[in-house]
């Protein structure tokens, strides 16, 4: 048995990204090839790019590589890790990529993952502001949704004229936190002065409506026509209420005008990033902004993007909705996945994943082998898997992995970015060309013509592989209603557990047989798709017993510690 060895010397995320010394914000922008007009610098190393730079007539597209990855574990994948390797690495063999990532919500940050900028030597930094406040995009989005909700209780208050039923508001409150407290609350109170008094809740600020309208929008004027779509309640004759009616859409906008300009950093390597936007993908559709990706790809020979979570969630919701809507052909799509993951989904236990375990291994492959056929088979888009290495991994285990994936015509490349950077990424970059110049046929899960209830079927038997859906009265009449109201032809967005298939969570691997609960489905319009809500998801999470934010600090100097 080998196994590959490991570094002696180990540094945070963070002692890394302190330790790099950075370009000047105006230095990656001439190396992306954007002229300083178009540059507004947010300090010495972040800058916002002005929205005429999308018109630049002598511009062309440059290739999209997708990277997703397999059903998510308590043992990480490194997804946003490999996709910064890979852009780096793309550099590393002469060729010019720019990478377009999610922003960090701050309810994760400070809750679990203590950080989300990628890790080791592929990071984007710097870390500690993107990962922290950034350049205010989450608070706009926040205020902006907020605003909205002052003003649809302030139009109850003063009289209601469009007769809105205060027990069928739709439009919850949000905060960019992990507070389960404010999942269900009762405002209002405290005599007439103070509101109406009804039971309302707050969502935390990235599953909003207003973070998938703003990362789906085009432009300002495309922003302010889903602004007005978003349906906020319902009157006492049951008519929907939206935006445009309380006539709330251009103060939202005027927030929202500077957020919506992308984000430019770098790469520890000086890669250009954009990091801009950021639904939750077992919520919303999990992606950044289309704008940073137009922009990647206009800058780039090669734009390289994320999507959330497994390719179940943010890959299907990628490719149906936001490349629907958009208009955009990936060219290639990595799946990354790792042995300790694989050994989780096969039964393996956490505390041993550190061993060889064939048997475990070969029980959890189905998992990742069911998202390559999907990308394949379903998408039918070229598709490579990213084996995110570990030292721990033995060349036997890695063999497996590479014989399963070639039974299904995919090679496997081995992705050691966390350790090495760009150069443990160039094998990846490598196969990511090839496949970039083969033709595909990209075609969605299903067709626009199809019904509310049918996409929502579509999805769970092909791409989840379940054997069908159950919907309850409620989901039922609720798809009846949406489709009266002229919804019918809108995309669909599953909000699903992300740790399996399935909407069980504790159903790993590669389950079959199952069916699928939806228990409600709602409309949001702005975004443009239609919500389907399963299992037991939440949408305001809650901070974990021990939480990331009891081990972050900053000192007199400013320095901040414990982000990873």
């Amino acid at each position: 048995m080998t196994t590959m060895a490991q570094n002696s010397t180990y540094k945070s995320d963070i002692e890394i990204a302190q330790e790099t010394q950075l370009k000047p914000i105006f230095e990656v922008a001439e190396a992306a090839g954007i002229d300083p007009s178009f540059v507004e610098p947010y300090g010495k190393y972040k800058a916002k790019i002005d929205l005429s730079l999308l018109k630049d007539s002598g511009r062309g597209n440059g290739k999209l590589i997708l990277v997703t990855a397999m059903t998510p574990t308590s043992a990480g994948e490194g997804k946003t890790t490999t996709t910064i390797g890979l852009a780096d690495g793309l550099r590393k063999i002469g060729k010019n990529s720019v990478v377009a990532l999610r922003e960090p919500s701050l309810g994760p940050v400070f809750g679990i993952k203590g950080g989300a900028a990628g890790g080791g030597y592929a990071q984007v930094v710097p870390m500690e502001d993107i990962n922290l406040h950034f350049t205010g995009d989450f608070h706009a989005i926040g205020a902006a949704n907020n605003l909205l909700a002052a003003m649809l209780d302030n139009h109850i208050h003063q009289g209601n004229a469009l007769r809105i039923d205060p027990r069928r508001i739709t439009w919850k409150r949000c905060v960019d936190m992990n507070d389960r407290q404010l999942r269900f609350i009762t405002d209002g109170l405290g005599g007439r002065t103070n509101g109406v008094p009804r039971e309302d809740g707050f969502d935390i600020t990235v599953a909003s409506e207003i973070m998938a309208v703003f990362c789906l929008s085009s432009s300002v004027t495309d922003l302010k026509e889903r602004l007005s779509r978003i349906v906020v309640g319902y009157t006492y004759d049951d008519e929907p209420v939206t935006a445009g009616q309380l006539k709330a859409v251009g103060a939202m906008a005027a927030l929202l005008k500077d957020a919506l300009k992308p984000n430019l950093v770098q790469t520890l390597e000086g890669t250009p990033a954009f990091v801009h936007g950021g639904p939750f993908a077992n919520i919303a559709h999990g992606c950044n902004s289309v704008i940073a990706t137009r922009v990647a790809m206009k800058l780039g020979d090669y734009a390289v993007t994320e999507a959330g979570f497994g390719a179940d969630l943010g890959a299907e919701k990628f490719l149906d909705i936001k490349c629907r809507m958009a208009g955009l052909k990936p060219d290639a799509v990595v799946v990354v996945g790792t042995v300790r993951a694989l050994k989780l989904h096969g039964g393996a236990d956490k505390a041993n994943l550190g061993k060889e375990d064939l048997k475990a291994l070969e029980a959890g492959l189905p998992n990742l082998l069911r998202h390559v056929s999907n990308i394949i088979d379903v998408y039918r888009l070229p598709c490579v898997v990213a084996v995110n290495r570990f030292p721990t991994d033995t060349d036997e285990e890695i063999a497996m992995v590479i014989e399963k994936c070639r039974a299904l015509g995919v090679n496997v490349r081995l992705s050691t970015v966390w350790a090495e950077g760009g150069n443990g990424g160039k094998a990846l970059a490598e196969e990511v060309v090839r496949l970039c110049e083969q033709p595909n046929a990209f075609s969605f899960c299903y067709p626009d013509e199809l019904s509310i209830e049918d996409k929502i079927r579509a999805v769970v038997t092909r791409v989840y592989r379940g054997k069908d859906v159950v919907f309850t009265p409620q989901a039922k009449q609720a798809a009846d209603r949406l489709t009266s109201l002229g919804y019918g032809k809108c995309p669909v967005c599953l909000a699903k557990t992300q740790y399996s298939f399935s909407d069980d969570p504790l159903k790993l691997g590669a389950p079959e047989g199952f069916t699928v609960t939806v228990r409600n489905i709602k409309i949001s319009a702005g975004a443009g798709f239609v919500v389907a809500l399963t299992g037991e998801i939440l949408t305001m999470p809650g901070l974990p017993k021990s939480p990331a934010a009891e081990r972050i600090d900053v000192d007199e100097n400013g320095r901040i510690s414990g982000l990873f």
